[in-house]
């Protein structure tokens, strides 16, 4: 039985469920869960807990993510990136130079207001965006607010014969940002439609993509029996909170849900993730001037 976080590499042509449930048949376990879908087209970092792990995940989700991206300038698509049908052109007739691309893209740093493509994973009324444009129907999208922390310029490439541009670029950003958006709408900032036309997340849930492993290496990994030193654990995701080893005593009440005092925390923080024996049990929350329980990660 495993318990932790795997940093998967994600390759294309995949969706996220593929991969748990590949993963699920290799580590022989149905407690699998990920952190943030990645569409089929996207490659790169997605966490995938196990185990105990699994309780973790909206700890990871609520990390930042980073992407590295093109957008092409001069057609749109139903899905804003290449899997869709092409719905607007519009030639670009000369190369847009970088110093109006960047001025616009300085302007999307920050709280911003999106609005889900329809082909997204969305609920609205009980059904997914996706079900509804996939039966040719439209329904009002809920707004949502997300934090855009850089949106970096790395070059752009401008085809003559096809009257398109191409801007690659990296995008920090919070959960629950549309990064297929995000570049859509730079390129109407700029007078033209836009499709996001590749994508790569690099960071996720705190790993790098170069901590990633993939498929193919967990299974040969599982059949050399090294799978453990691969799987990050779990207070991998809470790392950045305040810690506070607890007595024996303690660990006895928190087995029960037992909440504890100020006086007894080496951190007066207000979220602390428990830990006995070096393992993480719990995250506790401070209200009412005392520490309850957020979330029970093992009782054990």
């Amino acid at each position: 039985m495993y318990d932790g976080i795997i940093p998967l590499y994600k390759e294309r042509g995949m969706t996220s469920f593929d991969c748990v449930s590949r993963l699920r048949r290799i580590l022989q376990t149905k407690k699998i869960g990920h952190s943030g879908t990645l569409d089929p087209n996207v490659d790169g970092v997605l966490p995938i807990c196990v185990g105990t792990g699994t309780k973790m995940v909206e700890y990871l989700m609520a990390s930042g993510k980073e992407y590295a991206g093109e957008v092409l300038i001069g057609q749109a698509t139903t899905t804003e990136d290449l899997d869709g049908e092409v719905v607007s052109t519009k030639p670009v007739p000369a190369a847009i130079d970088e110093a109006t691309i960047q001025a616009a893209m300085a302007k999307m740093v920050g709280e911003i207001t999106q609005i889900p493509p329809m082909y997204s994973a969305v609920k609205v009324n009980g059904k997914r965006l996706y079900e509804y444009a996939r039966a040719g129907e439209t329904v009002e999208r809920p707004q949502r607010q997300v934090t855009i922390k850089h949106f970096t310029f790395l070059g752009t490439r401008y085809d003559e014969m096809t009257q398109t541009q191409r801007v690659r670029f990296t995008v920090g950003c919070s959960k629950g940002t549309y990064v297929r958006t995000l570049a859509v709408d730079l390129a109407k900032a700029l007078g033209y439609p836009g499709t996001m036309s590749q994508l790569t997340r690099r960071e996720s849930g705190g790993f790098g993509i170069d901590q990633t492993v993939t498929l193919d290496e967990i299974q040969d990994l599982v059949a050399g029996e090294m799978m453990n030193r691969y799987i990050y654990p779990v207070d991998y995701a809470v790392k950045g909170l305040a810690h506070h080893a607890l007595t024996d005593e303690q660990w006895v009440s928190v087995q029960n849900g037992g909440w504890l005092k100020p006086v007894e925390m080496s951190s007066d923080a207000d979220r602390v993730v428990l830990t006995y024996h070096d393992d993480a049990k719990a995250i506790y929350a401070r209200r009412d001037d005392v520490y309850k329980p957020e979330k029970m990660i093992s009782t054990k």
